[in-house]
């Protein structure tokens, strides 16, 4: 009994305050956040589904399919019925799909909670996909694709991506593939209900004005017989490892759409199963570079090269990337931002390429971004589920804390296993009228 207890114990993980967490028999997460600011209840639920789970032939349907979950179900089966269940809720609802998570949510008045996670439960569990729903639907996943190909900075990221992952890159693309969109079946959605929509590969958050034991009680009531897979469904379809990049690869684009030009530049970065603690070590230094006073901003910017420059990480369980956007200010500095840029990424493990000042200012700027996330009771259930599905618990409870105690020695090994002197895309989008002019694959390429 006593060894029984210390396994259970061992399984809770870490919580800020206020946050109470349960796993119900059949696998089911369930987190309940206390925050009584306003009357209100939001209910997420997140499964470990996405683009990374998306082979060529199922591109952009794991979107499809969170598009569908506000179609028809069970308990309302047409669009209409569901609709209106919505509003007697007084509900505001969404979902989104990225690479690594598909969320569905809903906020309410707190007096709802009961309808509003039965409600919910229809619709995660016995969804009904009607072929004059997703011949509705269709165009409009495929919509949110044509209207993002509008835009020069979707042509260079989407080409870039390509390149950065190969063979996988439907596994990075939430957005899809026009083709395998267009075509999709009621067959298909169900595949994919088939292999991740079980309680083992979901969490539900339950958060605001409510008690937790309460909320417990109404979801393990609710949600308690749904049935597990009996399997891991990332063991049963494993995820292919991306391959690493082995040299640059350059390219230049022509789009008629590309007024001012714009460069990205791309790496495979750490992945959270491999190497945590550089994640972290990446986004304090990502900061520290977006800081004006930074040497980046000052040689690129200042100087009036280029109007932006913005580095990022993207926090992945599965290899997540590096990427440098810039924008020039006009084609004829294209040479010299990209001159400029590999003169700076040289620097960036020198020990003085910025101050204990710098560092000190970015951690502060990630402290006080944190706090600001977390005025909003609404939005903390989705900062939960991303941590959930793309690293843990444990490291989103102590991500503020472990950005504080990051080093000049850690950023250093950041940037020598990720960055300096790793294999890169580099790509270039301008209009074919400034290309003329400038004939950017000239001194644009791999050296």
């Amino acid at each position: 009994m006593g060894l029984l207890f210390a396994l259970c114990a061992v399984a809770q993980p870490k919580l800020p305050e206020g946050y109470f967490w349960k796993k119900l028999p059949n696998g089911l997460e369930v987190v309940v956040i206390e925050n009584s600011k306003v009357p209100l209840a939001t209910i997420e639920i997140a499964v470990k589904n996405g683009a990374y789970t998306e082979g060529p032939e199922y591109s952009g349907l794991s979107h499809l399919f969170e598009h569908m979950f506000f179609k028809a179900n069970k308990d309302y089966p047409n669009q209409e019925l569901f609709l209106k269940r919505t509003q007697q809720l007084g509900a505001i609802w969404n979902g989104t799909t990225n690479v690594e998570r598909v969320n569905y949510y809903f906020t309410f008045d707190r007096d709802s909670l009961n309808a509003g996670l039965k409600f919910m439960n229809a619709a995660i569990r016995f969804p009904i996909y009607r072929v004059e729903d997703m011949q509705k639907e269709r165009p409009v996943v495929d919509g949110e694709f044509q209207r993002a190909e509008s835009s020069p900075y979707f042509q260079i990221w989407h080409e870039s991506q390509t390149k950065l992952w190969g063979d996988l890159v439907t596994r990075k693309n939430p957005i899809g593939d026009h083709e395998v969109i267009n075509t999709a079946t009621p067959e298909k959605m169900m595949i994919i209900k088939d292999k991740y929509y079980y309680p083992n590969n979901s969490l539900l958050v339950i958060c605001g004005d409510v008690k937790h034991d309460a909320a417990f009680k109404l979801a393990e009531n609710i949600f308690g017989d749904w049935a597990s897979s009996g399997w891991d469904p990332h063991v049963k379809y494993p995820i292919p490892p991306f391959k690493p990049l082995v040299k640059d690869e350059f390219f230049v684009k022509e789009s008629s759409i590309a007024k001012t030009p714009y460069m990205q530049y791309s790496w495979h970065g750490p992945s959270y199963l491999t190497d945590s603690a550089a994640t972290i070590a990446a986004d304090v230094f990502s900061t520290i570079l977006g800081l004006n006073s930074s040497k980046l901003q000052q040689a690129l910017v200042n100087n009036g090269l280029a109007s932006s420059v913005d580095v990022s990480y993207s926090t992945n369980k599965y290899v997540g990337p590096i990427e440098v956007f810039m924008e020039p200010t006009s084609p004829d500095k294209i040479k010299a931002c990209h001159d400029e840029l590999m003169k700076q990424i040289a620097m960036w493990d020198s020990p003085d390429y910025y101050t204990d000042e710098q560092l000190n200012d970015a951690k502060a700027i990630l402290l006080r971004s944190s706090a600001r996330r977390k005025e909003k009771p609404s939005s903390l259930a989705s900062q939960l589920t991303y941590q959930w599905c793309s690293t843990s618990l444990n490291y989103g409870t102590d991500l503020d804390d472990n950005y504080q105690k990051v080093t000049r020695e850690d950023i250093k090994k950041y940037v020598d296993t990720y960055i300096k002197g790793k294999a890169k895309v580099a790509g270039v989008i301008l209009s074919p009228e400034a290309n003329k002019q400038i004939n950017a694959a000239s001194f644009f390429a791999a050296k």
